[in-house]
């Protein structure tokens, strides 16, 4: 199987060239997806690893057993150390049910497959991989994107981006970029030309 790398930076696109990708029948594993999935409760108790999240970040479990994400993505934004306790913590629940999923599409015949990962270059990721996609737009693009998204001012906004590699460092390693600053068709010939080099 080729397992290729899709990643970007908040506010990039990166989702709406996955969505695109699974429309066009693409095999999409979702890192983020897998995250929130061991975050939510498991019959109306917290899961594991959101009692293990509230236990190193007080404060942020709620009485229905979820993470307020907006709470802790304020916490883990502001410091450098504690968002790596945080995913010193969520990583490896995280590759081990990427792994069982992976191993899930094999045993079906897949034969190719893309990795949904925000933070693919960061965690060294790509280097298990058979190449990477980056979804790109320019920095004062994502910025007023995220601002505009996310009800952000702008030192909020920036802290987030600062919490990324930038985008430019991600698209010069690239194997495949996708310029997703222009119009949707625009991003969406260009992901249909992706699919249509990378089908087996």
């Amino acid at each position: 199987m080729r397992f290729i790398g899709l990643t970007g930076g908040i506010a990039s696109g990166k989702t709406t060239a996955h969505r695109m990708l699974v429309e066009l029948g693409a095999s999409v594993l979702d890192a983020d997806a897998v995250y929130h999935q061991l975050l939510a409760p498991v019959q109306g108790k917290p899961s594991p690893l959101a009692l293990a999240v509230a236990e190193r970040f007080p404060g942020v479990l709620t009485p229905e057993g979820t993470i307020d994400r907006r709470i802790l993505g304020a916490r883990v934004f502001a410091d450098h150390r504690e968002r790596a306790a945080l995913e010193e913590l969520t990583h490896p629940a995280v590759g081990a049910e990427t792994a069982r999923q992976l191993e899930a599409l094999i045993a079906r015949g897949v034969r190719l497959a893309f990795y949904d990962v925000p933070l693919l270059y960061e965690a060294r990721l790509d280097q298990g991989m058979d190449g990477v996609v980056v979804v790109w737009v320019p920095r004062d693009v994502q910025l007023a994107r995220l601002m505009a998204r996310d009800h952000l001012d702008r030192a909020a906004a920036e802290a987030r981006l600062a919490a990324q590699l930038p985008l430019d460092e991600k698209r010069r390693r690239a194997n495949w970029v996708i310029d997703s600053s222009g119009s949707f068709d625009a991003t969406r010939a260009q992901v249909e030309r992706l699919w249509r080099e990378l089908s087996p």
